[in-house]
């Protein structure tokens, strides 16, 4: 097939990942590439060359409009609007099989453009105003809507979701994340320093804890840093940096176990079957997708109560490491999830009106 994939445009589609909206992005092309799809990435024009890339804007916008995501600025607004809308232009007339859409931009899910060549619209943030209304409006034969949990789907349609909409898991290769069957008894965390990342409740739940900590991921939010982060490192608790995917998973197997502490309803949660995939089991917050992606592969706690938090470590501890491998292994693997991304993309191609196929479950 000939795939557009439209991606989100406020960090590069490249290693090292942002967070997991790039990463899955990055996997997704680089995945159906492999499988011997040509695919075309629409994203910031620094992603990476090593794909077919046909730029929506020039460079990823955090670096031309720094700090003003969720802002409301105007110029911010104005720059990827137009950006997205000549790149659709260019897919509708692009000869494409297929659009997958991973952008948030509402102009990706008009009938005009989803009519024009049949699309999977992937959403990857929790509901939010200015998005709501044209998800709502938009599925149809030939545009499917993917979430990326039964909880995310919850979120997105509370009264029950349109037989077009469904669950599709995010997937991992498992050999990029290499099991090790013992740790070194320290905890680890990775993420987007960002408040909703909750990095500051690993801190404070370590500490509580007794157990080292180190912390991996881009500091998104340096005033967070600054306040909440930096004054506590020192001694055990220490900031490991932003790392390419084959040294983050050197560093995250050598833990005993993950800090999983979502603020925000999290629509899945990757970083932590990253770690499970590593044998670590997880404690952390039960909010969001977490209890559905988690499961019996670590102990969860009300979001934001770091005494819990720090509870749950010891039972988190006494889990067997090849409990939350063979968890990833059964459930959230890199091939399943292309499997049934080609499956979606033969329905909406087909104008499929049918119930949700297999490919839309819930992890047990």
């Amino acid at each position: 097939m000939r795939i557009a994939l439209l991606a989100h445009l406020r960090h590069p589609i490249a290693p090292p990942f942002a967070g997991g909206l790039e990463a899955y992005c990055w996997h997704l092309a680089d995945g159906l590439t492999a499988r011997g799809h040509a695919v075309v990435l629409f994203a910031s024009g620094d992603s990476d060359p090593r794909f077919t890339l046909d730029p929506v804007i020039p460079v990823h916008h955090e670096k031309s409009f720094p700090g003003l995501e969720h802002r409301g600025d105007p110029g911010l607004k104005a720059h990827v609007d137009a950006g997205y809308a000549a790149a659709c232009d260019r897919i509708a007339a692009g000869g494409f099989d297929v659009v997958h859409n991973n952008s948030l931009s509402r102009l990706a899910l008009e009938r005009r453009r989803t009519e024009a060549v049949p699309t999977l619209t992937s959403l990857h943030a929790p509901p939010y105003d200015a998005l709501r209304w044209f998800v709502h409006d938009s599925p149809a034969p030939g545009h499917r809507i993917t979430a990326t949990s039964a909880a995310h789907l919850r979120a997105w349609w509370p009264d029950g979701a349109p037989p077009e909409a469904g669950v599709l898991h995010n997937g991992i290769d498992p050999a990029a994340w290499p099991y090790r069957d013992g740790g070194d008894g320290s905890a680890v965390w990775s993420g987007r320093i960002a408040r909703v990342k909750g990095p500051h409740h690993a801190i404070a739940a370590a500490r509580r804890a007794g157990l080292p900590l180190t912390l991996f991921g881009p500091i998104e939010e340096p005033d967070h840093w600054e306040t909440d982060i930096l004054p506590h490192l020192g001694g055990p608790i220490r900031y490991g940096g932003h790392l390419a995917g084959p040294a983050l998973a050197a560093e995250i197997a050598r833990a005993s176990v993950f800090l999983f502490t979502p603020c925000w309803d999290e629509p899945f949660g990757l970083a932590a079957i990253e770690a499970m995939a590593c044998g670590l089991p997880v404690a952390g917050f039960a909010r969001g997708a977490a209890e559905e992606v988690v499961g019996e592969a670590g102990c969860l706690v009300p979001s934001g109560n770091d005494a819990a938090l720090a509870g749950a470590i010891p039972r988190a501890l006494a889990i067997p490491r090849r409990v939350p491998r063979e968890r990833v292994l059964r459930l959230f693997t890199r091939e399943s999830w292309l499997d049934a991304c080609e499956a979606l993309y033969a329905e909406v191609r087909a104008g499929a009106a049918r119930p949700p196929s297999s490919v839309f479950r819930a992890a047990p």
